[in-house]
């Protein structure tokens, strides 16, 4: 046969199969009428598994009986899409339990950080709120969500990503046990500095203490010098044992801004050998607030161990043009090869897509929390 006519034939073929696809979704338009009336649920696992088992039935080969499930598969889940989009204009999906504010500080502003006073958090929390905030530290993550909960601040400010060392976990778990929610975001550059007390030259120095990550961030200038390395819980902290000590052949890796705070000369600046590294820190409330210009979005889910579960999930946001920024996975604690997936994308709680897509999300996935718009 002519190639030119087999290729007349798939078109004439693909012409009916759009016929029949439309005629399909305004079926789906009066499934939807009937759904609103009912308060019927979208999305019925039990009816599609029916269905998709019925069209493999009515193949003949192993390959199309597989190519027929996908097809159907997608079919449906464009039905659901459907669905929902027009629910969300007849505003039956409401509206999201997120209160939209001008501005978040107030006179009264109260907020913690976690490490030292000298530390890139405190100088990340006064870039956001400045330098006249009411703010106090803590030692550890959870101890500044446990502020946050027991009422003894408004905002807390962790860091939860580096551009070179990647996410901070325990932060993202934490996000998940706490009812608190990611309202701001400040990126800080990193830029590690060797710091002593003051006239103290660098031949002097036998010791030098930093967090660990900042340790190997500078490696390739640690490398030069035979000095002991000595890991501590914070970059300031390292900076105040310095401070303290009183110790000329002691030094300390940290930012200029630890330097000013405890009185230590800087004796190299930037010694990281990544020159683009920074640190994403969030602000957390425990109030289900966001900033009406908010435009980024993050939220977790769970998915059931199974094949297309995760491209499902992520048609929600292509459908409903959102576009992806991250997209990460943890595993979740007591389930062996189950993970829970953390997802930021751009979008304000307020948009039709995104509450469409959210509530996509929630029929089908498991465990869905929006963990803030900011």
């Amino acid at each position: 046969m002519d190639l030119n006519e087999l290729r007349k034939e798939i078109d004439d073929i693909d012409s009916t199969i759009v016929n029949l696809f439309e005629k399909r979704m305004d079926v789906t338009r009066n499934i939807a009428e009937f759904k609103i009336a009912s308060g019927k649920k979208v999305f019925d696992r039990t009816r599609e598994l029916e269905k998709i088992s019925l069209v493999q039935s009515q193949t003949h080969t192993d390959f199309n009986r597989q190519g027929i499930s996908e097809l159907f598969a997608q079919i449906m889940s464009m039905s659901r899409k459907l669905q929902y989009q027009l629910m969300t204009e007849k505003g039956i999906l409401g509206r999201l339990p997120f209160i939209p504010v001008e501005h978040l500080e107030s006179a009264k502003t109260r907020v913690v950080f976690q490490g030292a006073e000298g530390s890139y958090s405190q100088a990340a929390m006064e870039q956001y709120f400045g330098t006249a905030v009411d703010s106090f530290h803590v030692d550890t993550f959870r101890d500044a969500m446990e502020s946050l909960e027991e009422g003894r601040c408004d905002f807390a400010i962790l860091p939860i990503e580096n551009s070179t060392s990647g996410s901070i976990n325990e932060v993202y778990d934490l996000l998940v046990e706490y009812e608190h929610y990611i309202v701001g975001q400040q990126i800080i550059k990193i830029e590690q500095c060797l710091m002593a007390l003051p006239g103290t030259r660098v031949e002097d120095i036998r010791t030098v203490y930093s967090h660990p990550q900042s340790l190997l961030q500078s490696a390739k200038y640690l490398s030069q010098h035979s000095w002991k390395q000595i890991s501590m819980q914070n970059n300031a902290f390292a900076a105040k044992k310095v401070s303290d000590d009183k110790d000329r052949t002691q030094a300390a890796i940290a930012g200029e801004y630890a330097a000013s705070v405890y009185g230590l000369e800087v004796l190299a600046k930037g010694i990281n050998q990544e020159k683009n590294n920074s640190t994403r820190f969030i602000i957390v409330s425990n109030q289900k607030i966001f900033q009406k210009d908010a435009g980024h979005i993050s939220i977790c889910l769970e998915l059931p161990h199974e094949s297309g579960a995760l491209y499902h999930i992520l048609s929600h946001f292509i459908f409903n043009n959102l576009s992806l920024t991250k997209i990460e996975s943890r595993p979740i604690e007591g389930k062996n090869w189950e993970y829970r997936f953390f997802i930021d994308f751009e979008g304000n709680l307020a948009d039709s897509a995104v509450v469409s897509a959210l509530r996509g999300l929630r029929e089908e996935a498991r465990n869905v929390k929006i963990l803030g718009n900011y």
